[in-house]
């Protein structure tokens, strides 16, 4: 069941940062509230799912979207999941919640934070006695406070390697929209801005959901960062014309060689920055590294419905009888990485053994 309104209440901005004042993840009082982002930046709407079926939903169909925000979505739907089950059989709420799980993990399988959110509150869920409700809601409150304070380290970390006067060009969204607050790319750019280190930002549209034009030109004007929007078949030029030095954009996965999957056409861009001399920095959490695969042939990658690339707001730009290829993510070898930056520090140049450190940093 989903219930939808439009006057929530605000999460305040607690550090005066006025390049920081998205939340578009809330847990009001005894519910979930969800920014619908597929309604940006024409609309500011929320939805309110009741159950882990339409928490899913709500994934699947990118009412929220960015990997560290499916994992705190899902960590929430877990809570509703468990309070209704609980009411449902208060001794065999585990077994329901087993299910539940199930169907939030297969909501979008792509994106590792889920799967790795849903590990944890599961975990979790096998120490408690009695009512699970109220410790499973503290346990996605930690997850969600978690991701805020990393995305603010990468922020720091990510941002001192941008030298002053510097411009970047950014991809898809990786904003306060996409996680639970900040950002890991954006959070980089907003550290450097508020730095006064960056001199300008660009952002591609991100194709075929426009999630550059749409959401992270939005945070950004929202947040009083200027950008300039570029259609994505132009930023090989913008390269050629030397009016960037820096691609920094997020991850949705990093195998344990450094291999990004990532918004397709995130491989195009490492290949433009490689022959142009632009910097590429990947910016993810580490609850985003995967070491349970060797490299990045090994991902399964989601193919999306075609309407979304023949069709546009709901009408068709294609010409009738044309089949789309609609896959969602692409796969960038580590060897075109730069710069690996998480919470936990930088890695220049990724690969097996220096992830496998990082990997004996992480809980």
């Amino acid at each position: 069941m989903d219930t939808a309104g439009e006057d929530p209440v605000k999460v305040p901005n607690t550090d005066g940062d006025v390049h920081d004042s998205i939340r578009a993840i809330q847990w009001q009082e005894d519910r979930l509230c969800l920014l619908d982002q597929r309604r940006l930046p024409f609309e500011e709407r929320y939805q309110y799912p009741a159950d882990a079926v339409a928490v899913a939903r709500a994934i699947r169909d990118m009412v929220v979207r960015g990997a560290p925000a499916i994992g705190i979505t899902a960590a929430y739907g877990v809570v509703l999941a468990a309070r209704e089950r609980y009411a449902q059989s208060p001794d065999g709420w585990r077994g329901l919640l087993a299910e539940d799980i199930r169907v939030l993990a297969a909501a979008r399988p792509t994106a590792v934070n889920l799967s790795w959110a849903l590990r944890r509150m599961e975990r979790h869920s096998a120490t408690i006695a009695g009512d699970p409700s109220g410790e499973l809601l503290d346990q996605a409150r930690r997850i969600h406070a978690e991701d805020l304070a990393a995305n603010r380290r990468m922020g720091e970390h990510g941002a001192g390697l941008i030298r002053a006067g510097d411009s970047v060009l950014t991809y898809c969204n990786t904003g306060s929209l996409a996680t639970g607050g900040y950002g890991t790319a954006l959070g980089v750019i907003r550290s450097a801005w508020r730095a006064g280190a960056l001199k300008r930002v660009f952002a591609g549209e991100t194709r075929p959901w426009l999630q550059g034009a749409r959401l992270t030109a939005w945070e950004l004007t929202r947040d009083r960062i200027p950008v300039t929007l570029i259609t994505d078949n132009a930023a090989a030029y913008l390269m050629q014309s030397r009016q960037v030095q820096w691609v920094i954009l997020g991850a949705d996965r990093v195998t344990a060689n450094g291999d990004v999957i990532n918004k397709i056409g995130t491989y195009n861009l490492a290949i433009s920055c490689r022959h142009h001399g632009v910097r590429f920095m990947v910016v993810a959490p580490c609850s985003t590294l995967d070491f349970t695969l060797n490299d990045g042939q090994a991902v399964e990658i989601e193919e999306r419905p075609a309407d979304e690339v023949l069709n546009l707001d709901g009408q068709r730009i294609a010409a009738d009888g044309a089949t789309a290829w609609n896959p969602a993510f692409d796969m960038t070898p580590a060897g075109l990485v730069d710069y690996l930056v998480t919470e936990n520090g930088v890695i220049q140049a990724p690969d097996t053994q220096k992830l496998a450190v990082l990997k004996s940093l992480s809980p």
